[in-house]
């Protein structure tokens, strides 16, 4: 005697199966095409993002280079692109008693302060931003604050 599978000899029943099988691939196969665009997204947001913070520091340091090169409380805010991907703005503050050095204000930012310990000092602000659409599908902003003793 001699088994015979009546089931899948049914030519319904074997289309179904088919369209089931063919169903189920293309999902897993759209998944993995999503999780892939994801993943691109991400290494690359999170580069622009860690090159960000690298650029925040080296543009501190640079803002302390000029504060040293020039007169006390010059105006030595600046913006500018660096590499054509990042914007970076730098915008400094001075911190000094009634007996400040500044002769003219001329737009320089600057504080009194009631303490001679923190007298003589700069407040310095760092933006650092991707806002290229061709690049990032969201802006990406780093922002460094630092107090500096001059």
């Amino acid at each position: 005697m001699q088994r015979k599978n009546y089931l899948l000899k049914k030519r319904g029943v074997a289309m179904i199966m088919a369209i089931a099988v063919i169903v189920a691939i293309s999902s897993i196969l759209a998944l993995s095409l999503s999780m892939n665009t994801q993943t691109a997204k991400n290494t690359t947001d999170t580069y622009l993002y860690e090159q960000s913070v690298l650029l925040a520091k080296s543009t501190t340091e640079y803002a302390l280079l000029r504060i040293a090169q020039n007169a006390p409380c010059s105006n030595l805010d600046e913006n500018f692109t660096q590499d054509g991907i990042y914007d970076v703005n730098i915008s400094i503050q001075y911190i000094y008693d009634s007996n400040k050095p500044c002769e003219d204000n001329g737009g320089v930012l600057y504080t009194t302060v009631k303490t001679p310990e923190q007298n003589g000092s700069a407040l310095i602000d760092v933006r650092v931003g991707v806002t290229s659409e061709d690049i990032v599908s969201e802006p990406i902003a780093y922002f460094r604050r630092t107090l500096q003793k001059l």
